[in-house]
Formats: structure tokens, C-alpha cells, sequence
């Protein structure tokens, strides 16, 4: 999924930077400086209260999301012009990672070098955006000036305000601590943020399964908290076996969110399904692709990021963009299992999927984002009664770390897509209907199984962690974890799953 977008900050985020204070290295001692006493304040105030803070990455709002009305003939350049805003966030926080002497001896290093050119040039890529728009017949976004404009949240606050209970999130999202002098992990000296490659996961980002309560399994947002396949409604379920990537189809590619852009996700994604998926492929050549599944009429793209071991060794990726330039290194793990499962309604029959149909579930910048439309469900086999949304789990021996992504399954009957690319599917409501006169389409249930080695943690460190690829500025925080599909079953297979659910069998 790719990260060209944002709501305006959430308010768990302005709490944390209204109250946190930064902690930062400044002629080798360490220094407190209340870095944003208000998330009002002017850039002068600022300059002066970062003195000394560290700046652990960079939080812009997410421009994309509020561009709910684009016209079809500016789709093209508007998606173009919101992968280049990606990449200036990129290469800010690149420049921000690789400059801490300058930042510990100038307070207003991280506004005037970092945070004021790169307000610059988003405010001309908006400006581009709103004149694709307009010259497709659309109204530009307003308030151009405020979605330019991006904070540095500091160490302390990276380290999380979340309020946590038996593992799972209550009151906003608890984002990992950022250890704040170097650490050695699989021989790789780390930086500021922890991580093989400067930029995470930390100590903080894991939990021990063990210790988490039961809390229900695995859920998707969207105030479900229900079996899609409960009592009554439709209760079969369609399961399509496509391997686990055993041809390490991969690329950093979106088309989904970035089409026609090489490197759009900045993070390398696992393919299984569709053979042809890349940022340059037309509806017509995924029609056309070959597919890993062995139910041939299923040339569906099932897709998401990889997970690594960062065990301080280099994948064929170490030098190239997606990979080791974007701050995702270490060892590919690929998934033992890859469980690919369609589920019907509590309430009512499911109706076909159109072909197209595309959808994004979780956020792949939740963790400067929100939680808005985060979906993550990590677990470990043998205890997926507990999930966590915002950790890595610690898994005992003989068990294996698990990844599930429960998927919208509400369609507004007309579009495969949007132009937020979340507004055409939603999540169903509380009874387990779907609202605003969508239709019931079938449930999308992915569940990962990795066998990878429990990560080590001693005195606040972390040896041999393993992580989801992120873009670099999200620090690989398990909250980000998200999932991708572009449906492409032929009629008469969709139309059997449709009748397998619909009619409570359990079809393969």
C-alpha cells in the first residue's frame, strides 16, 4: 500500500507532542527540551524549543485521503503527483537521519534544512494536484498551505502515549520506544531509531505472547467484532490456494496506489496470485497474467509487504530502491503458510465481486496516521485467541509467528475503486450489516504463518529482530502491517463462490 496520504494529525498525536519531552544527545551528555509545548506554536517557537531535542521522523499529513473527489480523467496525474509526495518525505527523513551532528549543534537545524524546503516543495506538488483536478473538471483541495506543512516528532514521543492493556490497544496507538545511543544487532551498528538500518523496530515494538490475556482472535477495524460467518446469513466459505511465493515474485511497486511509478510503495512486497503485478500493469495484462493459484480461474493479486530478519545480512535487494535505499534490510523470510480465505455475512448472502475490484486493507503510515484505518493481527500458533495490534509477538519454541488481515467486505455496488482507493468497501457495522446501502461481498481472510526465530531482548535491546518492510520514515512498526488485493476470478469461479457461501458449503 503505498503512503501518499494523511488524515490532519490525530488527536492521540497532538496529545503526545502537546506533553512529551524530547530527549536528545548534545555535547555528549542528555539534555531535556520540551521540543512541541503546543502543536500551535510558530516555527520560531519551535526552532527554539527543539534545541537539542532529537527529531525521530517526520509526520505530514496524508494528502491523499482527502481527496475523496477526483475525476477519472485526473486520476492519472493526481497518483503521480502523491508518490512524489512520498518521496520527499523519503528523502527528508533520509536527510534527517544523516545529519544529527548538525541538528545537536544548531536548534533550528531540523525547521530551516528539513522541515521549511520540504513544506516548499510539497506546497508546488499540492498545487499540481489541484490543477489535474481542476482541469478534469474537479474543485482543487482546500487548505493547500496547512496539508504542505509537516512537524519532526521527536524520540520521546515515537516512544509512545498509547495506553496499553493485555497487549492490545485501547486509547490510541502505543508506539514503540526509539533506543537513543547505538546497539549492536546481528553485527550492525544501529542508530537513534534501533533497528539493522537505523530506522527500527526497537525493544519496545515486541511482546511476549505469553503474557497477553485472550482477547478474541483476530478482527478487522471497522467496529466489526464479529464471525462474518456467524449464525445465519451466509455461512460457507471459498478457499483458494496460491503458494507462498515460492517464485519470490517481488517488486516495491503499487499499482493499486501508485501506478505507472517504480519504488511507489518504497518497501518490497510479497505477490502471490497474479504472476504480472507491477506498477506498469493494465487491468488487461493481469487478466492476461499466469497465476501461482491452483484453481486456474483464480488470477486474482494477492498482496503484501515482506517480513525480514534483521540478522545483520544483506538480501539481493541491499543496494536497490524498495530495499536497503529505503532503509529494509535483512534476511526475506517467506511465509510457511499462506492461507488465502473468503467468508460470507452474519446478516445477509454475499453478491459477486466485480472484476477490478480493488482493495487496501490497514495503513502503511499508521504509525504517523493514526488509527484510523490501521488493520494489523499478530499472534503466534498456539495462542491466536490473543492478537496485538501495535507489537510484534515474542513466540515460544515450537511456535510461529502469525499475521492475519481480515478485509472490508462491504462494496457500494458501482466502483473497484476510489480515489483514496478506501471510500468504494467498507468494514460492516456493529450487527454485522453494511451500512450507507452497500452490498455484502465476500470476506477476504489472509493469515501469514512465518517460522522465524524469537527475537532476543537484553537491557532494553533487541538482537535478530524481525520486521515488515515500511516506508523509511515509519520506523517498521508492527502498526503499519497492511494487505493488498485486485480481483481478477473469472465469472464462472467468482459465481461459485458466491453459491458456496450463499449456500453454507465449504468449497476449495
Amino acid at each position: 500500500m503505498g503512503r501518499n496520504t494523511r488524515k490532519r494529525r490525530s488527536p492521540l498525536a497532538v496529545r503526545a507532542i502537546a506533553a512529551s519531552a524530547a530527549l536528545a544527545v548534545a555535547g555528549g551528555g542528555l539534555v531535556w527540551a520540551n521540543f512541541y509545548a503546543s502543536a500551535g506554536e510558530s516555527s520560531d517557537q519551535n526552532n527554539v524549543k527543539a534545541a537539542g531535542a532529537q527529531v525521530a521522523t517526520i509526520d505530514c499529513p496524508d494528502v491523499g485521503q482527502q481527496l475523496s473527489d477526483v475525476p477519472d480523467g485526473a486520476r492519472a496525474g493526481v497518483d503521480k503527483e502523491l508518490a512524489t509526495l512520498d518521496q520527499q518525505v523519503t528523502e527528508a527523513y533520509k536527510r534527517l537521519a544523516d545529519t544529527r551532528r548538525d541538528q545537536a549543534a544548531d536548534p533550528g537545524y531540523v525547521n530551516n534544512a528539513i522541515l521549511s524546503p520540504l513544506k516548499s516543495k510539497r506546497t508546488a506538488t499540492i498545487d499540481r494536484i489541484g490543477q489535474n483536478i481542476q482541469r478534469a473538471g474537479g474543485k482543487a483541495p482546500q487548505g493547500a498551505d496547512q496539508m504542505a506543512e509537516c512537524q519532526g516528532v521527536e524520540a520521546e514521543t515515537a516512544a509512545g502515549e498509547g495506553q496499553q492493556q493485555d497487549g492490545q490497544n485501547q486509547d490510541g496507538q502505543q508506539q514503540g520506544g526509539q533506543d537513543q545511543g547505538g546497539q549492536d544487532q546481528g553485527g550492525q551498528d544501529q542508530g537513534g531509531n534501533g533497528g539493522q538500518g537505523g530506522n527500527g523496530p526497537a525493544a519496545a515494538d515486541f511482546q511476549d505472547i505469553t503474557q497477553v490475556q485472550p482477547n478474541g482472535g483476530a478482527k478487522g477495524v471497522g467496529g466489526n467484532g464479529l464471525p462474518a460467518n456467524g449464525d445465519g446469513g451466509s455461512t460457507g466459505t471459498f478457499t483458494t490456494d496460491c503458494g507462498t511465493n515460492e517464485n519470490e515474485n517481488r517488486n516495491s511497486d503499487n499499482v493499486i496506489v501508485a501506478p505507472g511509478v517504480s519504488n511507489g510503495a518504497q518497501h518490497q512486497h510479497d505477490y502471490v496470485g497474479n504472476q504480472g503485478n507491477d506498477a506498469f500493469a493494465s487491468d488487461q495484462d493481469l487478466l492476461n497474467g499466469q497465476t501461482s493459484c491452483q484453481n486456474q480461474g483464480d488470477k486474482s493479486s494477492y498482496f503484501w509487504p515482506v517480513l525480514r530478519v534483521q540478522d545483520g545480512q544483506d538480501d539481493v535487494d541491499a543496494n536497490a530502491p524498495g530495499g536497503g535505499q529505503d532503509g529494509n534490510v535483512g534476511t526475506i523470510i517467506q511465509a510457511s503458510e499462506a492461507q488465502l480465505k473468503f467468508v460470507g455475512n452474519k446478516k445477509s448472502d454475499v453478491v459477486a465481486m466485480p472484476q477490478a475490484l480493488r482493495i487496501i486493507t490497514g495503513d502503511a503510515k499508521s504509525f504517523v496516521n493514526g488509527l484510523a484505518n490501521a488493520n494489523t493481527n499478530w499472534s503466534c500458533t498456539g495462542f491466536e485467541d490473543r492478537q496485538l495490534t501495535d507489537k510484534y509477538p515474542i513466540c515460544p519454541d515450537g511456535s510461529s509467528v502469525v499475521r492475519t488481515s481480515n478485509f472490508q467486505s462491504c462494496w457500494d455496488g458501482q466502483n473497484i475503486d476510489s480515489a483514496n482507493h478506501r471510500t468504494h468497501v467498507s468494514f460492516v457495522q456493529e450487527d454485522g450489516s453494511c451500512g450507507n446501502g452497500f452490498q455484502a461481498i465476500p470476506q477476504l481472510q489472509v493469515r501469514l504463518v512465518y517460522d522465524v526465530q524469537a527475537p532476543q531482548i537484553q537491557n532494553g535491546q533487541v538482537q535478530n529482530a524481525f520486521a515488515v518492510d515500511s516506508f523509511p520514515d515509519q520506523l517498521h512498526k508492527p502498526i503499519t502491517d497492511h494487505n493488498d488485493f485486485i480481483n481478477f476470478f473469472d465469472e464462472n469461479t467468482m459465481n461459485e463462490m458466491v453459491q458456496c457461501i450463499n449456500g453454507g458449503q465449504n468449497c476449495q
